[in-house]
């Protein structure tokens, strides 16, 4: 067997263990979501999430890093140098180690500072809030001592760990929403806690599965200068973009909370899970393929790495407009039955936020190309000075009177402004050319939207707001973007995998 053939046969395994693990998450965290919403109230449950964001927002550090952690150790794979692999493991836990307590320093000083002088929450919950901002702050250390562990499972492409691991933690959360439910303690600083509690059992079992089945997860003391600076170099550049992303993610949730007050971060809060629980499904399809991107791109295969690309894009926007298409068609219909109360402006929050995720998805493929490269200054440079101008915009737009939902409206023309960069930064690098990225990419899943569009369209102009609707329409949106993606789509090629994929389950599991 080829290697292409065993690298798509490894990546489709991994997909349909991450898809499995998502559809039984989505469902879980859904369902959990209502439970705590309705636990805590709108008010609280708006302060639970902008008060943790103070320290997701410091997460940027982290993040960055973990872009860089990643990006070594599945080079390090790809060139099967396992010495250089060891000491990748060790100094990029050194380096987290480094970050957490600097995430401790800030939380305890900015985020203080900021969540008693800045936020809008009520006096008789600032108490509450204190309690829920230290929880956050320790949670926040756990899960940046646990990334080179995570990296490494990822590198090693072992989705099925992640998989079983995320189902314990969905599950572990809605037993924390029912502790809510019966418990008369205070639920706000009860909620912080019990998460707390759970990411520090979840983090021990990753990092308990790393030491006993990958060997460079032992830490071994050693001092690589050279690599340290490298890796805190790639880091620096990463986290200057990372910086954007949090400023148009968390920062935004400030600025809401300043402007608006905290029912408007409870309708962020809710649209953001909505846009998560549908965004998983193509993260799950993106983490199986990417570390194959890093690895041909190791091994010099440059051509294999540019179909990878293509396809890796295309295939993340046709599944997440799949998912997203009969979100976009009943946003009111989906919130009214999952939630008792919708908080206002959540419809109009949710569909901004679902177009801007779709055109995010044909991003992916060029960013873990630039990671792979390891030439990250320039690229990060220009498109992390692009995304943070998202942050004064919206402020300006906010200032001169606009609807909250016009935040987010900045985030989508910013990030089109971006894609377009990417593009540009990354010619260079790795040779791919631009007009066969539009060719293969952007012209393609443009047509397969327009197309895909019309039958749900006409159902929804012709029958009234019911039940019946929306069962209708997302059956027709589910088939007409497949049978659209699958004509339109798809490369001669990708149709017959299709088609001896389709083949191969029906004749193991309906044709014995």
């Amino acid at each position: 067997m080829s290697q292409t053939s065993e690298n798509n046969k490894r990546i489709a395994k991994n997909t349909l263990f991450l898809y499995v693990r998502t559809l039984f998450i989505m469902l879980v965290t859904l369902y959990t979501s209502r439970v705590v919403l309705n636990a805590l109230g709108v008010s609280d449950y708006g302060v639970y999430n902008v008060v943790g964001g103070v320290v997701a927002m410091f997460g940027f550090i982290n993040s960055s890093m973990s872009s860089a952690t990643q990006r070594y150790i599945t080079f390090a794979l790809g060139k099967g140098d396992r010495e250089n692999l060891h000491k990748v493991f060790s100094t990029a836990l050194q380096i987290h180690v480094l970050i957490s307590v600097l995430i401790v320093i800030l939380g305890e000083t900015v985020g203080l500072w900021f969540m008693y002088e800045k936020m809008q929450i009520p006096a008789d919950r600032m108490n509450a809030a204190f309690w829920v901002l230290q929880c956050s702050i320790v949670s926040t250390v756990v899960m940046i001592v646990s990334v080179p562990y995570n990296a490494d499972i990822i590198a090693h492409e072992k989705m099925s760990v992640f998989a079983y691991i995320s189902i314990l933690e969905a599950v572990l959360k809605l037993a924390v929403a029912y502790a809510l439910v019966v418990s008369s303690f205070d639920k706000l600083i009860l909620y912080g806690f019990l998460i707390l509690v759970v990411q520090i059992f979840i983090r021990f079992c990753y990092s308990h599965y790393c030491n006993k089945h990958f060997p460079e997860s032992k830490y071994r003391h050693v001092w690589d200068k050279s690599l340290f600076k490298e890796m805190t170099g790639f880091a620096g550049w990463s986290m200057f973009g990372n910086l954007s992303a949090v400023l148009f993610g968390q920062g935004l949730n400030m600025l809401l909370n300043v402007f608006f007050g905290p029912v408007v971060n409870a309708a962020q809060a809710v649209a953001v899970q909505v846009q998560n629980a549908i965004q998983q499904f193509v993260g799950n399809f993106q983490m199986a393929l990417n570390p194959q991107i890093t690895k041909t791109y190791a091994r010099g295969e440059k051509d294999e790495m540019h179909r990878l690309m293509f396809r890796s894009a295309r295939f993340s926007f046709y599944l997440l407009f799949l998912l997203s298409l009969p979100v976009l068609f009943e946003t009111d219909f989906i919130l009214t039955v999952w939630l008792k109360t919708v908080p206002e402006n959540t419809v109009d929050f949710l569909r901004i936020m679902i177009c801007t995720s779709l055109i995010y998805t044909l991003a992916n493929p060029l960013i873990v190309a630039n990671q792979a490269t390891g030439k990250v200054k320039k690229y990060q440079a220009v498109c992390g000075t692009i995304l943070l101008m998202i942050l004064p915009v919206s402020y300006v737009c906010l200032r001169l009177g606009c609807p909250a939902y016009s935040v987010f409206i900045v985030h989508f023309v910013m990030e089109l402004l971006t894609q377009l960069a990417r593009m540009v930064m990354l010619r260079p690098l790795i040779g791919i050319s631009i007009k066969d990225y539009f060719i293969n990419i952007y012209a393609k899943v443009g047509v397969v939207a327009l197309l895909a569009v019309i039958a749900p369209l006409l159902v929804y102009r012709i029958m009234d707001d019911t039940v019946l609707r929306f069962f209708l329409i997302s059956v027709i949106c589910v088939l007409s973007v497949a049978f659209v993606s699958y004509s339109v789509g798809l490369s001669r090629t990708e149709r017959a995998f299709v088609r001896s994929k389709i083949s191969t389950v029906y004749n193991k599991f309906l044709h014995r």
